[in-house]
């Protein structure tokens, strides 16, 4: 039984209907994700293009079929720019401009001019183009999660094949003036190619949003957000259940004299001081290393396979670093200061705690003493 062309049609606009308005729903309540909004608009000029194809079928003409060509490069275009938000974070805008600008510029004229089975082969052409550029965007940032985005871009290659295929009939057929929609095997398949992965690549893109959405909320959860590093709760879920071994420092910073700068340039300065000494807390970590803000103006820092005179080499660095900063304020430039004090594991393995407390009495000490300096924990080598 043949397939009924204009039901299909109307299937892929009233799907891709809803889908819009999901996105559009879905952006409503996580508006940092942008790239929503940027894709519901891409989806919904797709259904003007396929509402305003299917008045071309009815009653074919030149302006109808200038319509249905600049809808569907220009929702396509911005399906790229979408993706190329949603795997980078930044501007669409670009893309869509690049796209629709070259796609337009070719196919639009020979539409514009009568020759309507020239500009479906170019406008299948570039809808195929489009949409391999918007596979390869999501393939570029399949290292986020593999397997979904793998899948988008696979189902957005499929569907760019669909519409190669049918410029590729067209052209077989040689014919530049048509008079009519075009009616081919490849331009039924397509429409089925199209709702079937529509669906896919609509189901699994909200899948990997809600994903971004969990890992961003965990992320907070873990985070400071005056400093960016990791918070109290963070460095115990990443240390406090393993032992700690001979060759692991936790080293403990504070911020001398922390209140009463407070209390002289005010909590704006305090919060600035606190986020220069989280840079140079930072600074030359390696991957393996920890640091974090335990609350106030005290710091931890977790260095792994180290040795104790490279862990003081890098508590003397940062302390002195940060004794050299400037800081900026309204009335004159402030310099500060910090304490620290280190500790290690044991050969045996310690609780985190414990190497935590040692770090922190090695601290207090290094305040008794006269502060800005660094002291190492007088038990380090136990075990």
């Amino acid at each position: 039984m043949a397939l009924d062309y204009n039901s299909l049609l109307l299937a892929v606009g009233f799907s891709a209907a809803c889908l819009s308005l999901t996105l559009f729903g879905i952006w409503l309540t996580a508006r940092s994700e942008k790239f929503l909004l940027t894709w519901a608009v891409s989806v919904l000029l797709v259904v003007g293009d396929v509402f305003a194809y299917k008045a071309y079928i009815d009653k074919p003409g030149p302006m109808l079929g200038v319509a249905t060509l600049a809808l569907l490069l220009l929702g396509f275009s911005t399906m790229l720019g979408a993706a190329h938000q949603f795997t980078t974070g930044r501007s669409p805008l670009p893309r869509i401009a690049l796209g629709a600008g070259i796609s337009l510029a070719v196919a639009l004229p020979p539409m514009a001019l009568g020759y309507d089975g020239l500009g479906f082969m170019l406008e299948n052409s570039f809808a195929a183009l489009l949409l391999f550029a918007t596979a390869l965007e999501y393939w570029r940032g399949r290292s986020e999660s593999p397997v979904p985005i793998i899948g988008v871009a696979a189902l957005y290659s499929i569907t760019a094949i669909s519409f190669l295929l049918c410029a590729m009939v067209l052209a077989s057929d040689g014919k530049l003036v048509l008079g009519h929609a075009p009616r081919n095997w490849a331009e039924d398949l397509s429409l089925v190619i199209v709702i079937a992965c529509m669906t896919g690549i609509g189901a699994l893109s909200l899948a990997l949003n809600q994903g971004r959405l969990a890992q961003h909320h965990r992320r907070n959860a873990l985070t400071d957000p005056l400093t960016g590093l990791l918070n109290r709760r963070a460095l115990f879920d990443l240390h406090g259940n393993a032992p700690v071994g001979a060759f692991t420092a936790v080293v403990v910073f504070d911020l001398d004299g922390f209140k009463a700068i407070n209390d002289e340039f005010g909590h704006a300065t305090g919060d600035e001081v606190l986020k220069v000494f989280a840079e140079e807390l930072t600074a030359n970590l390696l991957p393996s290393d920890a640091a974090a803000r335990m609350g106030g103006e005290e710091f931890a820092l977790v260095l792994k396979r180290t040795l104790p005179e490279k862990a003081e080499f890098a508590a003397e660095r940062i302390r002195a670093s940060f004794a050299a900063r400037r800081i900026e304020t309204e009335t004159r430039p402030l310099s500060c200061t910090v304490s620290a004090g280190y500790a290690f594991g044991s050969k045996d393995g310690m609780s985190f705690d414990k190497v935590l407390s040692a770090a922190d009495k090695a601290l207090y000490a290094a305040k008794r003493d006269g502060r800005n300096r660094v002291l190492a924990s007088t038990f380090r080598r136990t075990g």
